[in-house]
Formats: structure tokens, sequence, C-alpha cells
């Protein structure tokens, strides 16, 4: 079972390429990404990433990735301060690099709403991967410099490629981040190193439906309920049961944005042996009917700004 790819598919996450850009000097180019996280890349020269979250600009070199886990409003500039720049939204006139400019291409990922899996909330608010630590014709390096070819080719099928590139700088990028916070000794990335606990959490992603119990999921993982529950309790912060309720209601968010399912058929994809007992734990758990949440949710692309 493939936890993170099942995790990404249940967020529901909806991108937004933000194209190959020039980061000119004495502008600072601006991103109103305030409910999104992402990432820039790059390509070359140096820039600095200004954000109220931070206490100082991050400095960034070529082939360094910059991660956002926390949406805020942020600007890009060659110069280390913001004093007397001159202020550029990011848009469709933003040109991209010329020969030696400094350039990068990044990309926003709008989340669906709460409870989101705990991997996102334990994501520090910015993270930079250093091109310096990772190989030089890695897996990373290869997709943004594909990335930026496609751009700049724009030939039949360039949308496509470029989406599917930008998922997988932003996958890599991800699975780097949580091997480092795995090490940390807390944490849902902390969790997958413990054989018994990942068993479980395979087991709940696989069969989130099953009407799983403390005491069955405790046999799965050849450990007594106590001795369980203390581990996932010590790894995840939450209980098994709980972290299996996420779970099934952010399934049931995807299913009642994506398709035009019954109530009744979600209710029991999801777990659920009526949809009156799942429509009170939906209401519960993300703060409205899943009526309710079904005629708000936009199921089109990611608006501007996000």
């Amino acid at each position: 079972m493939d936890i993170l790819s099942d995790i990404l598919e249940g967020a529901g996450l909806r991108r937004r390429v933000l194209g190959l850009r020039a980061v000119p000097p004495g502008v600072a180019l601006r991103f109103p990404c305030a409910r999104s996280i992402g990432m820039h890349i790059v390509l070359r020269g140096t820039v600095h990433l200004h954000a109220p979250t931070l206490d100082a600009p991050l400095s960034l070199g070529p082939g360094d990735v910059a991660f956002m886990a926390r949406g805020c409003d942020h600007s890009l500039s060659v110069e280390h301060g913001l004093a007397g720049l001159r202020v550029q939204t990011r848009g469709a006139d933003t040109a991209p690099p010329t020969a030696g400019a400094s350039g990068v291409v990044g990309g926003a990922y709008q989340l669906r709403n709460a409870p989101r899996h705990p991997l996102f909330a334990e994501l520090p608010a910015w993270t930079v991967l250093r091109a310096e630590t990772r190989p030089r014709l890695g897996p990373l390096a290869l997709a943004a410099g594909l990335m930026e070819q496609e751009i700049r080719a724009a030939e039949p099928g360039t949308d496509t490629i470029v989406q599917a590139l930008l998922d997988t700088v932003f996958t890599y990028a991800l699975r780097e981040i949580m091997s480092d916070l795995g090490q940390s000794g807390r944490g849902w990335s902390h969790a997958l190193r413990d054989p018994q606990v990942r068993r479980v959490l395979n087991l709940m992603h696989e069969r989130s439906a099953h009407p799983w119990t403390l005491e069955e999921l405790a046999q799965q993982a050849g450990l007594s309920r106590t001795a369980l529950a203390e581990r996932f309790r010590t790894a995840m912060g939450d209980t098994p049961l709980n972290h299996l309720r996420v779970l099934r209601m952010q399934r049931a968010m995807k299913l009642l944005s994506d398709t035009d399912d019954k109530l009744e058929a979600v209710a029991a994809a999801v777990g659920y042996q009526d949809a009156f007992g799942f429509s009170k734990v939906f209401k519960r758990t993300v703060g409205e009917s899943p009526r309710a949440f079904r005629q708000r949710s936009d199921a089109g692309p990611m608006r501007p700004g996000l």
C-alpha cells in the first residue's frame, strides 16, 4: 500500500502551475497564496524569499526548492530587502527569464477543507531543499529542468506534461521532508518507521470502510489493545479510531465533491451503515452537513490568488 499516494489522492489537491518567471532587479514579485501550499524552484541566479512568517529572508540558489506548507502572501526578489522595490503581483504579464537573469518555476496546491491529514499539520511552515545536498542529476533536478524546457518549448501537450512534472517535483520534495521529519521521534512521518503502527495505518488506508475496532487492529498488528493505543498515541498524537474517522471524512469530502453519488452511497463507501449516522459524524468533524458541503464545494480549477 502506497500511503503517501493515497493521502495525496484523498486530499483532493488542486494545482496551479505558477509558470516560469523572471525575478528582475528592482522588483518584488508577489505571490498571493494565503490559502495554499506550494513551492518555488530556482532555475538560475540568486533569489530571496520574503514572508511574514520568516524571521529573515531565505536566500535561494540554482536548484534550491522552497516548500511552503502554510499558505501566506510572500514575495521573491534578487535583493535581500524589500525597501524601495516595485511590487509586481504574479501574473501572465511576468516575462520568463532571459539569459543571465534570475528565474524560478513553481506551483501552488489548494487542499480540501479540514480535517486535513496529520502529515500536512506537521510540515514546517517553510522548508528549503538545497541543491548542494542532492545529486546533481537526481530526480528533483531532472524534473525541474524538464519543466523549464517544456514551458519554453510550448509544444502540443505542454500543459499536461508540465502539470505531471510539477506533481513529480512536489512529491519528491514531500518525500525528502518526510524523511527528515521521520527522524524527529514523533509525528506521522515517524510513525511509519514503527512496523506495527505502519501495519495499522496501511490497513486503515486499504480498507477504511471496514468496521475496525481497536481489538481487531491490535490483533492485526500483533499487539495488545493497550500497547497499540499507547504506541499509536505516542507516534501520532491521536487514537487509532479517531485517526480512522479523519481518513473516512477526507474520503467522504472527495466523493461529495467529485461525484454525484447519493448520500447513502457515500456513507456506505466510507464505512457507515446509514446516511443519518454518517451525516452526524460529518457535521461534527467538518463543521457543516454533507449536503451543504457538496453545494459549497467548487469542483472547478483553483481560484486565482489561492
